[in-house]
């Protein structure tokens, strides 16, 4: 029988979904760290870039155009903090459950180096265990392997949670609040916004959102603004995963800032 790259994928997907599925059968929330990243591009424009930059850039940018050929490279620059190899990560938000509190804590700054190398401590330390999960939303797509090349880049040794080098499907533990919706849908993608509404949930008004993330960073310089945005995420995150569990959200009350 003839396997297609095509069969190969879907069965990938099956052996993802049986395994994340597996995990929820005997999950204990203590055990996740729920977390969330925004990521802004290297450096304020397009024309900021060195030559050997914009060279790589305009070849990324020429696979851009397909959705919008009319743009510049330019023009398109404006999404470059989206792809691991031109932007870099500025804050990354994370929280766990403590008793009847979800406890939050941002590692964030100007320099991508050194809050890569506190979250790895934090990783290592408290989540290199066998029993540790992560949890993010599109994280497999996004957040997960986004953390981990930014980390190589940097030169920083990637915590054992985030290696999925030689890893099998079962052994990888991640979970992923947006695949979870997906159902082996691999098609499908649905917004963590969408989401809180049809489950209810309660989120406070942003006065900005992810595509904004650049422009409060780079131009209006005020990354606290930014810190606060990607924690309300993680909040929502982690209430998510309880209306899926049907468990009670969290109380606002029970949610601490450390």
């Amino acid at each position: 029988m003839k396997i297609t790259a095509e069969c190969n994928i879907f069965f990938c997907i099956f052996l993802t979904s049986i395994n994340t599925y597996a995990m929820l059968n005997d999950l204990k929330l203590d055990n996740v760290l729920f977390l969330d990243i925004e990521t802004v591009s290297q450096v304020p424009s397009f024309g900021e870039l060195d030559e050997k930059f914009k060279y790589l850039w305009e070849k990324k940018a020429e696979l851009l155009k397909r959705n919008k050929p009319d743009s510049t490279a330019d023009q398109l620059y404006s999404s470059a903090g989206i792809y691991a190899e031109f932007g870099k990560i500025v804050c990354i938000s994370c929280g766990y459950i403590n008793g009847k509190e979800f406890r939050l804590k941002s590692f964030y700054g100007d320099d991508e180096k050194i809050l890569l190398e506190e979250f790895a401590e934090l990783l290592d330390k408290h989540y290199s265990n066998s029993y540790s999960l992560l949890c993010a939303h599109n994280g497999k797509e996004f957040d997960f392997p986004y953390i981990a090349r930014r980390m190589l880049v940097n030169g920083i040794k990637l915590p054992d949670i985030i290696n999925l080098a030689g890893k099998k499907p079962w052994e990888i533990r991640h979970l992923d609040t947006m695949e979870l919706w997906k159902f082996g849908d691999y098609k499908h993608y649905t917004s963590l916004e969408l989401l809180a509404a049809i489950f209810n949930i309660p989120t406070p008004k942003d006065d900005i959102d992810g595509s904004m993330v650049g422009h409060v960073y780079w131009v209006e310089k005020e990354l606290e603004r930014i810190v606060t945005y990607c924690q309300k995420d993680v909040v929502t995150i982690v209430q998510l995963l309880r209306r899926y569990l049907g468990m009670k959200l969290i109380s606002d009350t029970d949610i601490v800032i450390s």
